[in-house]
């Protein structure tokens, strides 16, 4: 029974990637494609690929992109890491439900909706929408996802490990720099990076506040497919890809490390007993 729940398992995983991955390698495989459609491949080229390079507004937005990715993410870590440790640190058990509610609700909100708001704060605000509202943007709508990532890495922690440090005369700096951190450390690069997909990703929000000549490429690329794919598009999304793969290896060799490292210490920290 259970070797037949078992390969069940295994069928219905393998069911579900091949529908993930079908489609993105079918987009990549025209993107070397001669032709100028995605009907009939006729033919290895790299044509697309030169059009890319060559397309100086493209690789604008894609830097622009990568750009607003990276300080969103490190801002919203920031923040974010800073939040769950008020909401850890809650003495009041209804005070902590309550920032924990309202930090879910924007996570479970549409994006139209969180989209329309900014709009409207901006424009009351009567901030210019360019890089500026699209980072603020993202920042925004990032610090809850890391706010739930660093977390539970908190809750896990025993008490008695700040208790000890304080007991041996260290300062709260000290314990947060030394211990707090430290431990949680997983819990931040995990909400770094994925504020970083959630940035990339992003379209409804960004759509919303863009303006000035300022775009991203989930904007740009809808824009595009309006008039007709072009495969160009093709190409670019094969680049996309391979960064995302870069990301997940280096998000991997992190976690090796980390968990090489927490051996190691454990290791030490019997043998000194």
């Amino acid at each position: 029974m259970e070797e037949k729940a078992s390969r069940t398992g295994k069928i219905y995983i393998t069911i579900v990637f091949l529908l993930l991955y079908i489609p993105i390698v079918y987009l990549i495989l025209y993107s070397f494609s001669k032709g100028t459609t995605m009907t009939n491949f006729q033919g290895f080229s790299l044509k697309h690929y030169g059009e890319l390079f060559n397309d100086k507004r493209m690789l604008a937005i894609f830097l622009n992109t990568i750009l607003i990715a990276l300080l969103s993410s490190v801002c919203s870590t920031i923040v974010g890491t800073m939040g769950a440790l008020a909401v850890h640190n809650a003495k009041r058990r209804h005070e902590r439900e309550t920032l924990l509610s309202l930090n879910s609700i924007l996570l479970v909100s549409p994006d139209v909706i969180i989209g329309a708001s900014f709009l409207i704060f901006f424009t009351a605000l009567k901030l210019p929408l360019g890089f500026w509202s699209v980072l603020l943007s993202h920042i925004a709508f990032e610090i809850p996802i890391v706010l739930l990532l660093v977390l539970p890495r908190l809750d896990d922690m025993s008490p008695s490990m700040t208790n000890a440090a304080m007991d041996l005369g260290a300062s709260p700096s000290q314990i947060l720099s030394k211990i707090i951190l430290p431990y949680i450390q997983p819990g931040i690069i995990a909400g770094f990076f994925m504020a970083i997909t959630y940035s990339l990703d992003d379209f409804a929000v960004t759509f919303f506040v863009t303006g000035n000549g300022f775009t991203t490429l989930s904007v740009e690329i809808y824009s595009r497919a309006r008039q007709g794919i072009s495969l160009e598009i093709n190409a670019l999304a094969g680049i996309m890809f391979i960064f995302s793969l870069i990301l997940v290896g280096v998000y991997y060799l992190i976690e090796t490390h980390n968990t090489g490292t927490g051996g190691k210490k454990n290791i030490v920290e019997v043998t000194d007993r």
